[in-house]
């Protein structure tokens, strides 16, 4: 899939002014194929029940954690120095939020697609606001990390009460 995308940007460069047609339509179109098939078998390994029911699991475990420590972090981020916050975000939270992101796309299939942009809002907003930490903490902007752990705390518990109500609601 990816080689006949190369293979057409290739055919198009060659020359300047034309485009061999012959060779790069039956290319180009490999590709389409390509990408339909993975696609189609993506969704279809996505939807498996156990697929489904371990990214459950995941997303619930990371979610829940991910709360858990905002809330101590919360409740210590007076005694953290500021230039110190960064090591502390990447140590607590980098891997329950890409377990997280990468369990995601079973969420559509478990609660529907408007769950999933409700959950998903919140926990964008409260991820954005703890890079902005990380990135306050780098600057030296001390009322900006403080701050920023409160909002992401808000975002993130957000993000929990909505996926705990979902997660009632298809497991009655």
């Amino acid at each position: 899939m990816i080689l006949a995308f190369l293979g057409g940007a290739f055919l198009t460069s060659l020359d300047a002014e034309k485009v061999d047609w012959l060779f790069f339509l039956p290319i180009v179109t490999l590709g389409f194929i390509g990408a339909f098939f993975y696609i189609r078998a993506s969704n279809k390994a996505a939807i498996h029940g156990d697929t489904l029911k371990n990214n459950q699991a995941v997303m619930a475990t990371s979610l829940h954690r991910i709360v858990a420590n905002l809330d101590a972090l919360e409740g210590r981020k007076d005694s953290i120095p500021t230039y110190e916050m960064r090591f502390e975000i990447d140590r607590v939270f980098r891997d329950d939020l890409m377990r997280f992101a990468d369990a995601r796309n079973s969420m559509k299939h478990l609660f529907g697609i408007q769950c999933f942009a409700d959950i998903m809002s919140s926990f964008a907003a409260g991820e954005r606001y703890i890079n902005r930490i990380w990135s306050a903490s780098t600057d030296g902007y001390i009322d900006e990390v403080l701050l920023y752990i409160s909002k992401a705390n808000a975002q993130f518990k957000h993000a929990q009460e909505v996926f705990d109500a979902a997660q009632r609601q298809v497991n009655s």
